[in-house]
C-alpha cells in the first residue's frame, strides 16, 4: 500500500499455501513511524513472489487498486483531522482454505465461517474462494479487497475503484481488526472458524458483525456498535469470544459470547445473537502498546503476551472461566484458607488506599504551595514602582560583643501583601565587599545567610541581625553590599510529592529515580540592595550625652582580672603600625567637595527648615548612621568620628562663596571636608560623600532644574589643570618603578600631594 504524495509504502506478505491459485503472490508490509500531515489516498499493489534462486525483491506488478480517504468539503463543519495513524491490514480467509495448525495465526489472518464470509464480501469472493484483504484507514473506513479480483483487474475493463468495498465507517481511526468465535464449539470439531468480525477505533468505538437469521428466515448480517473505554492503544481477540483492549490507564477484557464481565451469567438478548451491552473488566495492567494471545494457554485459562510503553515484556496468566454449575464440597481447611486470603487481600487494598490517599494529599498540598508561590511572585514582579507588597529594609548599628565592638546589620522583612509565606520560603542575605563585586575571581569572598521563613502571614514582620565585622584580622572592609532576596525551594515543597511511594515503587526503576528537579532548583525574588559605606560605619563616642551613658558594674579596685581586661581593651583600641606613625608625624589627609546652596535646599526640602544649611547637610549625610539623632539634637555642623579600625575621621561642613565661575556674581555654596590621618579611611569616607551627591544630582536633574550661566573659560582652565595633574600622576607612577628606595620617597610624597589635589578639584555641583 502506498500514499499518493509521499510514497509511504505498506506491504503484506502471505505464504504460498494460502494463495494456492495465485502462484505465490506477495504483499509485503513496511511500517513508518512518521507520516505526512495530509494523506488523501492509499494504493494497494500486488506483486509476483520470486521463485527460489531469483532476486528476493518484489517481482512484477500484477494488480493495483486505490483506497480514497474521506475529505470533508471546504467550509463544512467536518470532524477534526485524525492523528497520524497507519492503516490496519489483515487477511480474511474463506472456510477450508487453511489446514489445522497453520502458521498463519493471530490478528494477521483468520478464517471466517461460510455464511459470514459470503455476507461480508459477496458471492464472488465465496465462489472464487479468494482471500480478502481487510483495511482499516485512519479516517475510520473499514474496506475490503478480494485478492483474486485484484489480480485480474489488470486485464479486466472498468473502474478499479469498484473492486473496493466499504463495509463500515467508525468515524475514528481504526486500531484493530480481528475475528473470534462466540458460539460454543461442537464436540466433533477440533478447530472451528470464526463467526464474528470485530473492529476497534482509537476512541473506543467497537464494531461487531455476525451472521444471524431474521424473522423471515433469511440470513442477514447483524451489526452492533459498542462504546469501550479509550483511547485504545492495541487489542487482541482470544478464545471463548473475548476481546482484550489496552488503554493508557488499564487493560480490559469483554466477552462477546456472554455480553457481561467474563465469568458472569449474563446471556445475549437472543440466542445466537450479539449482546446489547458490553461491560469491560479490568485486569490491573496499564500502558500496554502491543498485545497478543499466546497459543500456549493452560487448560481452562488464557495467557497474554504484552509489551508495555516502558519496553517491558510481560506474560499475564488469566482464569476467566465461570464457576462450575454444581458446588463442590468445601472442607474447613479450605474455608479457613480462603478467609485468610480474603483478609490478606483486604489488608493489602487498605494499605494501598491509605498510601495513595497520602500521596494525593501530599500533591494537593504541594499544588497549593505552588499556587501561593506563583501569587507572591506575580505580586512582587508587578510592583516595580511604588511600595512593594513584601519589602526588606537594612539598618546598621554598632554593638559590644565578646569584649569588642562589632558592626551589625539588621534586615527587617515585612509582609504587607494578602498572601502568606509558608514552608519552602527562605530569606537569603548576601554580604559582599563592593571592592570585589566586579571581580569574578573573588566571588567566594561573599557570605550568604539563609534564614527559613515559617508562617509569615499578612502584616507579619521578621527581623534578622547579621554580623558584618571586623573579622578575625580586626579589619572591616567598607563599603559592603547587603543584598536581600526571597528564595522558594521547589525541591523542599515539590520533591516529596514527585517521589514515588515506598510501597508501590516500580521494581524496574529502583536505583535510577528520575531527577525531576535540580539540586538548587527554586525561585529567587530580589527584594533590596543596601550599601554599607564609611559614613554608616563611623562611631561618635564624644557625642554621647552624659545621662545616656549607663554606669558600669562596680568591681573591687584590686581585682586583677578586671584590670587585665581593661588594659587589653585600651591596647586593642589604640592604632598600631604605619598608620599610627603617620598619625603622629604627618598632617591629616584632606578631601573636599562643593555643592551649591540652591541645589542642597531643593534636595533637602522641608528637612532644612528651622536649622542652618550646614547642619541640615551634615544630618543628611549621616541619615543612615545611628548617631544622627544626637547630631540633630545638638545642631552640629562638624563632627569627629572614629573609623572601624580606630583612626579619627572629621567631617566639616561650612558655607563658602565661589567667585570667578558665574558672570552674575559669587555663588553661595557649601563645602564638605573630610579629614583623616589614614589615607585609606579618608578615601572611603570621601567616596561615600560623593556617592550621596551623585544620587542627589541625578534626582534633581530628573526634575528638570537648569544651572545658571557659567564662564566656560574658567571651566576649561580647571579641566586643563586636572589633565596636567593626571599626566603627572602617570609620570610619577612610572618613575616609582625604576627608582631606588632612597629617591622613591620624594616621588611618593609628591604623588600623594597630586592625589590630594585631585580630590579637591575646585569644581562646584550645580
Amino acid at each position: 500500500m502506498t500514499a499518493d504524495s509521499s510514497q509511504v509504502q505498506v506491504w503484506l506478505l502471505f505464504s504460498s499455501g494460502h494463495l494456492r491459485l495465485l502462484n505465490s503472490l506477495v504483499l509485503e508490509v513496511r511500517r513508518f513511524s512518521d507520516l505526512p500531515p495530509e494523506i488523501k489516498k492509499w494504493n494497494v499493489r500486488l506483486f509476483e513472489c520470486p521463485r527460489p534462486g531469483e532476486d528476493p525483491g518484489p517481482g512484477g506488478q500484477i494488480g493495483e487498486v486505490e483506497l480514497s480517504t474521506y475529505t470533508p468539503p471546504p467550509g463544512s463543519p467536518g470532524p477534526p483531522p485524525a492523528p497520524r495513524f497507519l492503516p490496519v491490514l489483515c487477511c480474511a480467509l474463506p472456510p477450508g482454505s487453511r489446514a489445522p495448525h497453520s502458521h498463519l495465526q493471530g490478528p494477521r489472518g483468520f478464517t471466517l465461517e461460510g455464511p459470514l464470509f459470503g455476507l461480508l464480501f459477496g458471492a464472488d469472493a465465496a465462489l472464487l474462494e479468494s482471500p480478502v484483504i481487510l483495511c482499516g484507514l485512519p479516517d475510520g473506513q473499514l474496506c475490503c479487497v478480494v485478492l483474486k479480483t485484484l489480480v485480474t483487474s489488470r486485464l479486466a475493463p472498468g473502474d478499479p475503484k469498484a473492486l473496493v468495498k466499504i463495509l463500515h465507517h467508525l468515524e475514528e481511526p481504526v486500531i484493530f481488526i480481528g475475528a473470534l468465535r462466540t458460539e460454543p464449539l461442537a464436540e466433533d470439531l477440533e478447530d472451528a472458524n470464526s463467526d464474528c468480525l470485530v473492529a476497534l477505533g482509537h476512541r473506543g468505538r467497537t464494531l461487531a458483525i455476525k451472521a444471524s437469521w431474521d424473522e423471515a428466515g433469511n440470513l442477514v448480517p447483524e451489526l452492533r456498535e459498542y462504546c469501550l473505554p479509550g483511547p485504545v492503544l492495541c487489542a487482541a481477540c482470544g478464545g471463548d469470544g473475548r476481546v482484550y483492549h489496552s488503554t493508557p490507564a488499564n487493560l480490559c477484557v469483554v466477552d462477546l459470547a456472554r455480553g457481561g464481565t467474563p465469568g458472569d451469567s449474563v446471556q445475549p438478548d437472543c440466542p445466537g445473537g450479539l449482546p446489547s451491552l458490553l461491560c469491560p473488566a479490568s485486569l490491573g495492567v496499564c500502558s500496554v502498546v502491543t498485545l497478543c494471545v499466546s497459543s500456549r494457554s493452560s487448560e481452562g485459562g488464557t495467557e497474554l503476551l504484552a509489551l508495555s510503553a516502558k519496553g517491558r515484556l510481560m506474560t499475564c496468566s488469566l482464569d476467566l472461566n465461570p464457576e462450575p454449575p454444581h458446588p463442590t464440597r468445601v472442607t474447613a481447611a479450605d474455608t479457613g484458607r480462603k478467609i485468610k486470603d480474603l483478609l490478606c487481600g483486604i489488608g493489602t487494598v487498605s494499605e494501598r488506599v491509605s498510601s495513595l490517599k497520602k500521596a494525593v494529599d501530599q500533591r494537593n498540598r504541594a499544588l497549593m504551595c505552588l499556587n501561593e508561590a506563583m501569587n507572591v511572585s506575580c505580586a512582587l514582579l508587578s510592583s516595580r514602582e511604588g511600595p512593594r507588597p513584601i519589602s526588606c529594609t537594612t539598618t546598621t548599628a554598632w554593638s559590644h560583643q565578646e569584649l569588642q565592638d562589632v558592626l551589625t546589620a539588621t534586615c527587617l522583612l515585612e509582609n504587607s501583601s494578602g498572601f502568606s509565606l509558608d514552608r519552602g520560603w527562605a530569606l537569603c542575605v548576601q554580604v559582599l565587599p563592593s571592592s570585589h563585586a566586579s571581580d569574578p575571581d573573588t566571588a567566594g569572598s561573599a557570605v550568604t545567610y539563609t534564614i527559613p521563613v515559617d508562617q509569615l502571614g499578612p502584616g507579619g514582620r521578621r527581623e534578622v541581625t547579621l554580623f558584618l565585622g571586623p573579622g578575625e584580622d580586626g579589619v572591616l572592609d567598607l563599603p559592603l553590599t547587603v543584598s536581600c532576596a526571597l528564595f522558594y525551594s521547589l525541591r523542599e515543597v515539590v520533591g516529596g510529592a514527585l517521589a514515588p511511594s515506598d510501597s508501590f515503587k516500580d521494581p524496574a526503576l529502583v536505583g535510577c529515580p528520575p531527577d525531576v528537579l535540580p539540586e538548587q532548583g527554586g525561585i529567587c525574588l530580589p527584594l533590596s540592595e543596601h550599601t554599607v559605606d564609611m559614613l554608616q560605619g563611623l562611631r561618635f563616642p564624644g557625642l554621647a550625652a552624659p545621662h545616656v551613658q549607663a554606669p558600669g558594674p562596680s568591681h573591687p579596685s584590686g581585682d586583677p582580672v578586671n584590670t587585665f581586661l581593661e588594659s587589653c581593651c585600651r591596647l586593642s583600641s589604640e592604632p598600631s603600625g604605619p598608620e599610627s606613625l603617620r598619625a603622629k608625624y604627618l598632617p591629616p589627609s584632606v578631601a573636599a567637595i562643593r555643592v551649591s546652596a540652591e541645589l542642597l535646599r531643593a534636595a533637602l526640602g522641608d528637612s532644612s527648615s528651622g536649622v542652618s544649611l550646614c547642619c541640615a547637610t551634615l544630618q543628611w549625610l549621616l541619615a543612615e548612621n545611628a548617631a544622627v539623632d544626637v547630631v540633630r539634637s545638638q545642631a552640629l555642623s562638624s563632627v569627629q568620628g572614629v573609623a572601624p579600625d580606630g583612626t579619627d575621621i572629621c567631617l566639616i561642613v561650612h558655607e563658602v562663596a565661589v567667585t570667578d565661575l558665574c558672570p552674575a556674581g559669587p555663588i553661595q555654596a557649601v563645602e564638605i571636608q573630610v579629614e583623616s590621618s589614614s589615607l585609606a579611611n579618608m578615601c572611603r569616607a570621601h567616596h561615600a560623600v560623593v556617592g550621596r551627591m551623585q544620587r542627589m544630582v541625578m534626582e534633581q536633574a530628573a526634575r528638570g532644574s537648569s544651572p545658571p550661566d557659567l564662564r566656560m573659560q574658567y571651566l576649561h582652565q580647571i579641566q586643563a589643570n586636572h589633565e596636567a595633574l593626571l599626566r603627572e600622576v602617570q609620570t610619577l607612577r612610572d618613575r616609582l618603578c625604576t627608582e631606588d628606595e632612597a629617591s622613591s620617597c620624594a616621588t611618593a610624597e609628591r604623588l600623594l600631594q597630586v592625589y590630594q589635589q585631585l580630590r579637591s578639584p575646585s569644581l562646584l555641583l550645580l
